[in-house]
């Protein structure tokens, strides 16, 4: 079950929409014009075409199976007492003394560039239940870093 906000879930939804009536018709118009292209068993364009479809298939089959097990968030019902998945946090690096703020979002929210991470990131693992100046030791791939926690908000 993946825990995600409204907006996190309705992307999903446009997304799936998006691959079944735009991306869908496109794969099986690109198969017809190959397979007017004459011989099938030495057509690469065929081919391709029918891979290309596949591998759309299979995504569309993943979204939808993302979107059943999804499980909503009520917002209303999350506190800022401590980090939790929706939570803004906002911390500073005391190795380096620089302040970051991010969002612990589910995996299929995750967008590093908007400041959203995921919950399965080390960072996030690390912020996890932390209070309002906790620090957080963190164990990433360069070693361990120090955050302390600044501030928690709920988006």
């Amino acid at each position: 079950m993946a825990y995600m906000s409204q907006e996190g879930y309705d992307k999903l939804v446009a997304e799936l929409q998006r691959l079944e009536s735009i991306e869908r018709p496109k794969a099986s118009a690109a198969i017809a014009e190959a397979r007017d292209k004459g011989d099938l068993s030495e057509n690469s364009e065929y081919e391709a075409a029918k891979e290309a479809q596949a591998h759309l298939e299979s995504k569309i089959n993943q979204l939808k199976l993302t979107i059943a097990e999804s499980k909503i968030i009520d917002v209303s019902r999350l506190s800022s007492d401590c980090v939790q998945i929706l939570s803004k946090v906002e911390m500073t690096n005391l190795t380096t003394n620089t302040k970051m703020t991010y969002t612990i979002v589910s995996e299929n929210e995750a967008d590093l560039k908007a400041g959203k991470i995921s919950i399965k990131t080390p960072i996030a693992q690390g912020l996890l239940n932390k209070k309002v100046g906790d620090v957080a030791e963190v164990k990433i791939p360069r070693g361990i870093i120090k955050l302390r926690i600044d501030s928690i908000s709920i988006e």
